[in-house]
């Protein structure tokens, strides 16, 4: 028996009204939470965690307008919950309030809805148990995030005192970041900054974009590059972002004409280096003041063997 009253089904409910008809169920609750990917709204509904006006339905069902929508998101997976995994490490750094890790491409930071083992997360707390409950979050310590195949340096805080002052840094941008990324073409000018804001792709809900003259919501966003070596139809760039925004130095590269060789989101579909399975972009430095001591200090990783590889490639050519 249905109702127009929103049930909870197992968690934490979320309730929207949708004034609107026309929209399917699935975009409808995608275009209102953008945390949630339309993917993870459509698993959402085929396990029964969504429920319009009381009732069940399908991802397909489209809204008459007016509906009562209650979304049971199952709560994020709190530090204690987490499962601790023995990953190997590449440690480049550590004192007893930091671990400064040298990510591999490929590895997820944090857990997600997808992505519950197999994380940094969840390496970092087989490497240190200690770090278990740290910021009360679902990413125990970590302090900021690099995307799935972005590699390079990233900072984990062993206790809440190193997380919040490392997080304070990051809010005041103190902390500066270096990343090496190679991209199609030669760069012009050599060296600029990119200003322009970035929100949500408006018809991608997995993308990011660079948003002008619309209603769309974005957030100001600078990305300061350098041109390190030319090549003949390549550039390999330092790019110094000024803020920190998802997918910020791929959408602003993409937007001015040089996207990132082998990113298949915001690049070309037809890759240059087939045998490179991510994208170019390394995260080769960051510097910060130290929570111990406040020292500046400079942590850095070269880049990784596929990616020295093409710039060998491109150096005998």
């Amino acid at each position: 028996m249905s109702s127009n009253k929103p049930q909870t089904i197992h968690g934490q409910l979320i309730e929207l009204t949708i004034e609107e008809g026309g929209l399917r169920l699935d975009k409808a609750i995608s275009d209102r939470m953008l945390e949630l990917s339309r993917t993870q709204v459509q698993n959402l509904i085929k396990v029964g965690r969504v429920m319009v006006n009381g009732r069940s339905v399908k991802a397909s069902h489209k809204l008459e307008g007016g509906e009562q929508i209650a979304i049971d998101v199952p709560p994020v997976i709190d530090s204690d919950k987490l499962i601790p995994e023995e990953i190997p490490l590449d440690i480049r750094y550590e004192d007893d309030d930091i671990i400064v890790i040298n990510k591999p491409a490929g590895m997820v930071t944090h857990p997600s809805l997808s992505h519950e083992t197999g994380t940094l997360a969840n390496a970092v707390l087989g490497y240190c148990p200690d770090v278990l409950g740290v910021g009360g979050e679902k990413r125990p310590g970590i302090v900021h995030r690099l995307d799935k195949y972005t590699s390079g340096v990233i900072v984990v805080a062993k206790n809440d005192q190193a997380l919040w002052y490392l997080q304070a840094q990051f809010k005041e941008r103190t902390v500066k970041k270096v990343y090496m990324a190679l991209v199609v073409g030669q760069m012009q000018p050599p060296e600029a900054i990119i200003d322009a804001p970035i929100g949500r792709h408006p018809n991608h809900r997995k993308k990011m974009w660079v948003i002008t003259g619309r209603s769309i919501p974005s957030r100001p966003s600078q990305t300061e590059y350098h041109t390190h070596t030319s090549y003949d139809n390549y550039t390999l760039l330092e790019c110094h972002p000024r803020t920190g925004r998802k997918h910020q130095i791929r959408v602003h590269l993409a937007y001015v004409g040089y996207p990132i060789v082998g990113d298949h989101i915001y690049g070309r579909r037809k890759q240059p280096f087939p045998e490179l399975k991510r994208h170019f972009l390394h995260a080769a430095q960051i510097t910060f003041q130290r929570p111990s001591d406040e020292q500046e200090i400079t942590i850095t990783a070269d880049l990784p063997p596929e990616l020295q590889t093409i710039i060998d490639q491109l150096n005998h050519n």
